[in-house]
């Protein structure tokens, strides 16, 4: 997929009028492409239209209208897009309470060393993340990730009925989860 320009957004005031529909259809298409991995974790699986949209909501949250305000959105949203042989998770580790998310995420350090993606039989992908959202002694509880894919893993993603699992490996948060038929054929096109 390409990155995003300001030619590929709608103005302010185009934006109001198409909201609506521009709406229901990101809300349509998310509903494949979000997966509760584990009791406290999901993963949302991005792509440009997505971008897209939460720029354009951006704009109309800040009324924005300047070329550098809107060049800022894009440079915020373009590396959450996936590119070549890639997929894009934003993962989110979600605790109710303040206290839950001071107690449980410091816990989850070296979280980025146990999170992959498993295509069918091939070896399981470690999920590179945003250096900017984890430090030694922190953790987000939004993580952006991607996953580089070989092209038969690619390939495989394409491929009516391959297994796609979510793994996490981390000793305070070890769990897995078999993505559905409906979230491949969401997601089969976003490594182009």
């Amino acid at each position: 997929m390409e990155i995003l320009t300001r030619d590929d957004l709608m103005t302010y005031a185009e934006y109001e009028v198409a909201r609506p529909e521009v709406r229901r259809a990101i809300i349509a298409m998310k509903r494949d492409r979000i997966v509760e991995v584990g009791s406290n974790s999901t993963w949302h699986f991005e792509n440009r239209d997505i971008m897209r949209y939460q720029i354009l909501e951006m704009i109309r949250c800040e009324a924005m209208t300047e070329p550098k305000a809107i060049d800022g959105e894009l440079g915020a949203y373009n590396p959450l897009i996936p590119l070549t042989n890639e997929i894009s998770v934003t993962l989110m580790f979600e605790y109710e309470l303040r206290e839950e998310r001071e107690k449980y995420l410091p816990l989850l350090v070296d979280i980025d060393e146990h999170v992959f993606l498993r295509i069918g039989d091939t070896d399981p992908i470690r999920a590179v993340f945003d250096a900017g959202q984890i430090t030694p002694d922190k953790v987000s509880s939004v993580q952006y990730v991607k996953f580089h894919l070989t092209d038969e893993q690619t390939e495989l993603l394409r491929t009516e009925g391959t297994v796609l699992r979510a793994i996490v490996t981390h000793p305070h948060y070890n769990t897995q989860a078999v993505l559905g038929e409906n979230v491949r054929r969401a997601i089969q096109d976003d490594p182009v």
